[in-house]
């Protein structure tokens, strides 16, 4: 951030000692100001954000005042982005598995439950994961600006998005459908539900002010007895909702779209195979240009990478802005290379690689950390120490109750290792992640930094999050180990009456790096599962990079091969690194 700041800011490092919080900084200023107010956009801030403002401010009696206008946009006359306008797709069924109409079904009776008469659903995947539409208005989301009402009465849905006269109507413009939006909809060509059998989807033009009398009219409606908003639904549209009939709680959508169905599964399961192929093919061919001395930085990697990822079956670009970082830009956490912080990649400092793709049957995000010369005893234990909260995670079983369990409850469990010896990341272990949605998801996590919150979930059957402990050593280098894993159903050796236990099964299919691995470190159980882990790699797709890319198997191969322990002297034996780097199987020793 400093690099980014001029001189008219003063940058306030949230979390860090001595800094204090918004709300702080602010009574401190308008300490002396009689009758103060701040300021905010109530369609640009959510109704749980304004609250704790509200909440903080008011004992200092300054008032939270919503304005009639977007002030900053107002200003932003130079150098803005066109306002998004990307068509908008039906998703298929062969990927989405439940058709919208199902959906919307379920929602019905989750209301009918919950005794509401009226959900607005402000999040964007969620929008777009009730209808199966996709589109592009985000950068790396598959999103649309829009809203949407589901009522009770009259199985009413209305769905508002920009340009809708245009958007209706237009041919589809991904290849895998052919539906109009329309049709999919089963609207009219104007988006008016007269005459129309079945459930209909009323569309209108994307106007928030509208949308805000609209709910405005279907909360003051004597009919309406209760109406359910998210806990990130804008203070706008929130406030307009008397008290007493307002439902702040995570959507029936968010809970459901976060429990995969079994097509979701699959398709999450096959987009990583791809996605594996991808990378592992991308990461061959950069360990060899740089061991032999070609010239590559963070920035020309993260194109190439981004290039053998766009050749995928399915693929619909990248989930997220690529974290390729060398030596010390890798203790830089959220680290973005550009052109004034890029870095060689070279054989002396670590090289960490944070990437992931959009597929139409899912989306990805894997992190792996290299070292293509000679690391640190230092280094190596620190990596060592990462992989094995890694591993531990990942092997968790637990018992499900109507309590939980929730992702921060077992956040520790992937810390261990780093804690033993005094070592720590300042992030969350794990993030849900959606099915061709948001790379982050929610509304469950797994992490200690930021829970409680409101709006977490436990730990279900069919979510997917990340597991992804890390360490950053300030001005040095970072580590990070990313596999995205899916809460199941597990068999236990024994049976508890009336329990289910869950654990995870990973789907990341991205080998570890072994010039980086002290194996003395590790438990028996956990080289077990590295070695049960690497075996599925080469199962899943070692016969496919063999006979189409003959080098990326050489490099996935060298990198899979079992670790044995002798039992008499519970000594590991792992391969030479210094044979391995030849890539070549053939060279195989072992010491």
């Amino acid at each position: 951030a400093e690099g980014e700041l001029d001189c008219n800011w003063i940058l306030m490092k949230m979390g860090e000692s001595g800094v204090p919080s918004s709300t702080e900084w602010m009574i401190s200023v308008l300490a002396s100001t009689t009758n103060a107010k701040v300021g905010a956009y109530p369609f640009l801030i959510n109704s749980g954000n304004w609250i704790s403002y509200d909440t903080a401010l008011s004992k200092e009696s300054i008032t939270m005042t919503p304005t009639s206008e977007d002030l900053v946009g107002k200003i932003w006359t130079t150098g803005r982005p066109q306002e998004p306008n990307s068509p908008i797709n039906a998703l298929p069924m062969k990927f989405a598995g439940r058709s919208w109409q199902d959906k919307i079904g379920d929602m019905h009776k989750a209301m009918e439950e919950k005794e509401v008469d009226a959900m607005i659903v402000t999040g964007l995947d969620e929008t777009a994961w009730l209808l199966n539409l996709r589109a592009a208005d985000i950068a790396y989301n598959p999103f649309f600006l829009s809203y949407i009402i589901v009522e009770k009465q009259g199985n009413a849905t209305t769905l508002y998005i920009k340009n809708a006269a245009t958007k209706l109507t237009q041919n589809q413009t991904d290849t895998e459908t052919t539906e109009k939006l329309y049709q999919h909809l089963n609207t009219g060509t104007d988006g008016d539900c007269a005459g129309r059998t079945g459930l209909c989807v009323t569309v209108l033009e994307y106007d928030p002010v509208a949308v805000q009398e609209k709910v405005r009219t279907v909360a003051n409606s004597d009919a309406t007895q209760m109406v359910m908003v998210s806990f990130s639904c804008n203070h706008a549209l929130s406030s307009v909702i008397p008290e007493a009939k307002r439902l702040r709680e995570n959507t029936p959508v968010a809970i459901a779209k976060a429990k995969k169905n079994e097509v979701e599964r699959n398709g999450m399961r096959n987009s990583h195979k791809r996605d594996a192929v991808a990378l592992i093919t991308f990461m061959a061919e950069l360990e060899k240009k740089v061991k032999s001395n070609v010239y590559m930085t963070e920035v020309s990697a993260a194109l190439d990478l981004k290039t053998e990822r766009m050749k995928g079956l399915y693929n619909r670009g990248l989930s997220f802005n690529s974290i390729s970082a060398v030596g010390s830009n890798g203790a830089i956490i959220h680290y973005s290379p550009s052109n004034l912080t890029n870095k060689q990649i070279t054989t002396s400092e670590m090289y960490l690689l944070d990437s992931g793709g959009q597929y139409l049957d899912g989306t990805t995000d894997v992190t792996r950390t290299f070292h293509f010369g000679t690391p640190s005893k230092y280094e190596k234990e620190c990596y060592t120490r990462v992989l094995m909260g890694q591993v531990d995670l990942a092997r968790f079983k637990f018992a499900k109750t109507k309590f939980g369990p929730y992702g921060r409850e077992i956040d520790a469990i992937a810390r261990r290792p780093l804690w033993e010896v005094g070592l720590q990341y300042r992030h969350g272990t794990g993030h849900g992640i959606g099915m061709f949605l948001s790379v982050h998801e929610g509304p469950g996590r797994i992490s200690l930094s930021h829970a409680p919150f409101e709006s977490d979930s436990p730990l279900d059957d069919g979510q997917f999050f990340s597991d992804e402990p890390g360490y950053y050593e300030d001005e040095q280098f970072g580590i990070r180990l990313e596999n995205i894993f899916m809460v199941k159903e597990v068999e236990t050796t024994y049976k508890f009456p009336n329990t289910t236990f869950l654990g995870f099964e990973t789907v990341t299919l991205v080998p570890y790096e072994s010039n980086l691995i002290n194996y003395d470190l590790l438990s028996q159980s956990q080289v077990d599962w590295i070695n049960d882990y690497h075996k599925r790699i080469m199962d899943t797709i070692g016969e496919e990079l063999r006979v189409n890319k003959p080098e990326a198997y050489n490099w996935v191969a060298a990198r899979t091969r079992p670790i044995t322990r002798t039992v008499s002297s519970s000594t590991v034996t792992y391969p030479s690194f210094a044979l391995l780097s030849t890539i070549l199987i053939s060279l195989f020793v072992w010491v």
